[in-house]
Order: C-alpha cells, then structure tokens, then sequence
C-alpha cells in the first residue's frame, strides 16, 4: 500500500527536511512516529526538501507499508507520536505510479516579512524582521520581470548542484497585509536558495535604493554576485506541491490565503 500525507512543520528546531547523522531533522521525526504506527521500518520520500530552519504549511511525502491500517488510524497515531512543531493534516492512499517528488508538476513557497521599525519577539524565528519601509509596488514591478522560463542562474547558490538552471515561474506576486510583506512564488523547480536570493534582490527595490528594471538585468546577466543577499531561512514556508488532477487528495488548504488574503 502506498500511503501519501500532507505535512506541516515549523522548521525551527530542524537540521532540514533530509536526514542527517545525530541531527535532528524533519524526516528523521516523520520516519520514527510512523515505524511505531506500523510496528515496521517506514521511510519516506518527501516532494521538497526543505534547509535549516524553513518551515512548511503543506509538505507532501508518500512511504509503503502493508500495515494494516485505515488513514485515520495512520493520521492519529502518527500525530500521537510525533513532537507538538510537526503535524500530519491529511493521509491518503495512492495508486502505485505516485511518487511526492517525481509526479509534482510545480511547487510554491511563501516568504513572511515584518516590516516594522520594532523587531518582534514572537516573530523571531516565523518572519524576517525588516526595519525599513517597503514599497510592495516597486517589488512587484522588478517580480513581473521574472515571470515565465528563464535561465535562474543569478538566483543560485554557490553550492548548488543542479545540471539544468532554467526554470519556469508561473507567479510572483508581492502584497502588502498590515506590517507584513508577502511574497508568493509559484515554478515548476527551484533551484537551491532561489527563493531567498530573489527576495533579497526585490528588498533593496522596494526601498527605492534600484530600480525595478535592474533585476532585469540581473537576470540576464547570469552572475550571482550581481544579486540582493540572500534573506535569512526563517520567514520561508515551503506551501504547496501541485500535481496532476488524477492524483486527487480530496480538500486541500491554503493557510497563508486564509491569514494574508489580498485585500
């Protein structure tokens, strides 16, 4: 039996999504509850994984298991077992050809912003404090520059190790909703800390210190030193992994839709 769940986690305490010797990390949690609901060894394999310290509204992960057990029991006895910072929100069985990473046709993330002259201390590991004023329609001016297939170079880290850096982005949108700044990126890959590389490249133009053009040119120029500083992990949430309409999951939330709706 193929078993795929819907999982949300605060990455705050977490070395990763990925396993890591003597570092606790999100799948070695996952791995642990679910083995004792299956009295087996369970190993998962998850849509994205996540670095240090990101956190997820809806991480999707599928394992197999010829436990028998309905995906209430799956759903409860896991949540029972694992620590209150993560959580099971949906269980569904799957046919055979699924797979959470190999059959998502896009992905989107959401990175939080405090913009606010006074940092938060409840804040402090869920959104990226930002002192100075944001202007969100310069931001989504320089965003609509890197809308649809380009070649992300600018926007990779040193390390990272993909073959291919052209990807397509289907949204990125920057919204504004009280003192904080919310930027929602939707593309069909990522490449390693591309999210946070292009937020820290709208920051300064939201200031007003560049113009919205020069991402543009950023983007055409391939060059990663050309780029913003890459903004911190901790006000990014890995939101949803979409897949083909025949993998049918049943109903499915957006909390950030729900908490941060557009005016």
């Amino acid at each position: 039996m193929k078993i795929a769940m819907g999982v949300e986690y605060d990455g705050s305490a977490y070395y990763g999504f990925q396993f890591q010797e003597n570092l606790p990390t999100v799948q070695q949690a996952l791995e642990s509850a679910l083995s004792r609901v299956a009295n087996h060894s369970i190993r998962v394999i998850c849509a994205g994984r996540t670095d240090t310290g990101v956190h997820a509204v809806e991480q999707v992960i599928h394992f197999e298991s010829n436990a028998q057990r309905s995906t209430r029991a799956w759903l409860l006895g896991a949540n029972t077992n694992l620590p209150r910072d993560i959580s099971i929100r949906w269980v569904c069985e799957m046919p055979s050809d699924f797979h959470a990473r190999f059959s998502a046709i896009s992905r989107s993330y959401y990175y939080l912003i405090y913009n606010n002259e006074v940092r938060s201390a409840l804040l402090r590991n869920k959104a990226y404090w930002y002192c100075r004023p944001l202007n969100t329609e310069f931001m989504q001016k320089a965003a609509h520059y890197l809308f649809g297939t380009h070649d992300f170079t600018s926007f990779r880290s040193s390390g990272c190790q993909a073959k291919k850096t052209v990807r397509t982005i289907t949204d990125l949108s920057v919204f504004r909703k009280n003192e904080f700044v919310i930027c929602h990126i939707q593309s069909d890959g990522f490449l390693h800390h591309m999210v946070r590389n292009i937020v820290g490249t709208l920051l300064p133009v939201g200031e007003g210190l560049q113009p919205a053009e020069g991402v543009k040119e950023i983007l055409d120029g391939c060059d990663r030193r050309k780029a913003g500083v890459m903004v911190p992990a901790h006000g990014l949430y890995l939101n949803k992994i979409n897949y083909p309409e025949h993998f049918c999951f049943g109903k499915r939330r957006d909390f950030f839709l729900t908490c941060f709706e557009k005016a």
